[in-house]
């Protein structure tokens, strides 16, 4: 993952409700959760919650599915891996020692 994208994500993830939002998402693991109950764990209106949950998705930290009416969502592990990945790269090499 190139640097301006690991940005962009870390941006996203600045905000208190994206980030608890990603938190949900995460602990959800593989299975997800609907946009219903995640906005019900986070207690906000539903347009303040789309504006959170569209900011995420475009920079690929979730996917979204739909199941006929209700919309699934995912955390995209392989970002988050990456992310983690880049900040600890070389975390104990011993550069600055």
């Amino acid at each position: 993952m190139e640097l301006e994208k690991i940005a962009q994500c870390l941006a996203e993830l600045g905000h208190s409700k994206r980030l608890q939002a990603y938190q949900l998402l995460v602990r959800a693991g593989d299975e997800g959760l609907t946009v219903g109950e995640i906005q019900r764990h986070l207690d906000m209106p539903k347009s303040t919650f789309s504006h959170h949950i569209d900011r995420l998705s475009r920079v690929d930290l979730i996917s979204q599915e739909r199941e006929g009416r209700i919309i699934r969502c995912r955390a995209n592990f392989g970002a988050m891996r990456n992310i983690v990945d880049f900040l600890s790269k070389e975390c104990c090499s011993g550069i600055f020692t």
